[in-house]
């Protein structure tokens, strides 16, 4: 089973990286978690995104499309990295988001999201 696992934005990952002392431990903690996942075969790949400040949005509608630059509102909406995982069951990703680092310096979420397989869309 494939899983995508969403970390959400917040209000500091939407300022932007900054190399404190604390970030960097921090990131050093998720790269050791993110070497766990790879020696056990789980993580695909994985990456942080940049502020949305630095985005854009393309909104549909009928044949229209109108361009929208970031930032964007309500950073707990938003995400701020990733990872795609090849896991037995959701269970299983559970587990291992269970083991990870807090991504943020406060409060957090990580949202853990199954793939559509082509077995699933027939």
């Amino acid at each position: 089973m494939r899983v995508m696992v969403l970390v959400k934005a917040t209000e500091d990952s939407e300022k932007g990286f900054r190399p404190t002392p604390e970030a960097k431990a921090a990131m050093a903690a998720m790269g050791k978690f993110n070497d766990e996942l790879r020696k056990a075969g789980i993580l695909r790949t994985a990456d942080g995104l940049t502020p949305s400040s630095r985005g854009k949005r393309v909104a549909f509608d009928g044949p229209g499309r109108t361009v929208i630059d970031g930032p964007f509102a309500h950073p707990s909406e938003l995400v701020a990295g990733f990872w795609l995982w090849e896991v037995k069951d959701m269970d299983e990703a559970v587990a291992w988001v269970k083991r990870c680092p807090n991504p943020m310096p406060g409060p957090s979420e990580i949202e853990i999201r199954p793939l559509n397989e082509m077995a699933d869309l027939r």
